[in-house]
């Protein structure tokens, strides 16, 4: 695999190419010799051909003078700002929308041989990508449905990246504008709903008082003592909190059954 596809003058080329290292060695070791970091991978390139198909790295490696080449390639989470976007949703409201893209590079290999820019194509297509799931939602599936539309947007990117060597992370809505007429409707609505629901619970409470009062009235029509007891006991809290004396008549029945003794005795 070393040698893959390098014909007789390429044969020749390396040959001279390690000769010259032999022959110039020490001085050759500043300029054949790369530290390549743990978060890096060389692509080594000899005669134009991919060096065994594979990346190098980390550590040290050897590049031939005249016939090698190589490109580091950072493979640490790149953090992409997606600048707002307009957005059309599927019930004609304009909206702009900006997000956060996290990456990474996982084939150097793929990353370097496939795609001119790297870093630009998966820009460019995270911001087409956002514009196309977003315009086919509603307004109201944009804001309660961020994760999900998110979640979405990254499986899309993963499957459009996979043969450039990017797996993307992570996808995060950071952000969405909507016209300020359309902000101030919004907001009367949900002025209109909570008032609406305010009078819903003040009608139940109204109603449910009333079914209390029917039983406790049913209860105390059922027992007279039990009346007149309810009305001693209100006498009592009332003289307790203003520190009043209250005057109140005899029942009749008492003052007769009284009269009755009386004239007996």
């Amino acid at each position: 695999d070393r040698w893959e596809g390098i014909c007789v003058c390429g044969w020749i080329l390396v040959s001279f190419s390690f000769l010259l290292v032999l022959i110039t060695f020490p001085i050759s070791i500043w300029a054949c010799v790369k530290v390549i970091r743990e978060y890096e991978r060389a692509v080594v390139f000899r005669l134009g051909h991919i060096l065994s198909k594979k990346a190098k790295g980390p550590g040290i490696i050897l590049i031939l003078p005249c016939t090698d080449t190589f490109i580091k390639v950072d493979l640490r989470m790149v953090t992409c700002n997606i600048p707002p976007q307009e957005i059309l949703t599927k019930d004609a409201v304009t909206t702009q929308v900006d997000g956060v893209l996290y990456y990474r590079i996982h084939s150097a290999v793929s990353a370097v041989a496939n795609v001119t820019d790297i870093h630009s194509a998966t820009f460019l297509l995270a911001q087409a990508t956002l514009r196309n799931v977003l315009g086919t939602q509603t307004l109201a599936q944009l804001l309660a449905g961020r994760e999900e539309i998110a979640h979405n947007i990254q499986t899309i990117l993963n499957r459009a990246t996979e043969q450039w060597g990017i797996t993307v992370a992570r996808v995060e809505i950071k952000d969405i504008r909507i016209p300020v007429v359309m902000q101030r409707a919004m907001g009367a609505e949900a002025e209109a709903a909570r008032e609406t629901r305010a009078k819903v619970v003040a009608a139940e409470g109204e109603i449910n008082a009333s079914k209390a009062l029917k039983q406790a009235s049913m209860v105390l029509a059922e027992s007279p003592a039990g009346l007149q007891l309810r009305y001693l006991q209100t006498l009592t809290a009332l003289a307790a909190k203003n520190n009043s004396t209250i005057v109140f008549p005899l029942p009749i029945n008492m003052l007769v059954s009284l009269g009755q003794k009386s004239k007996g005795g």
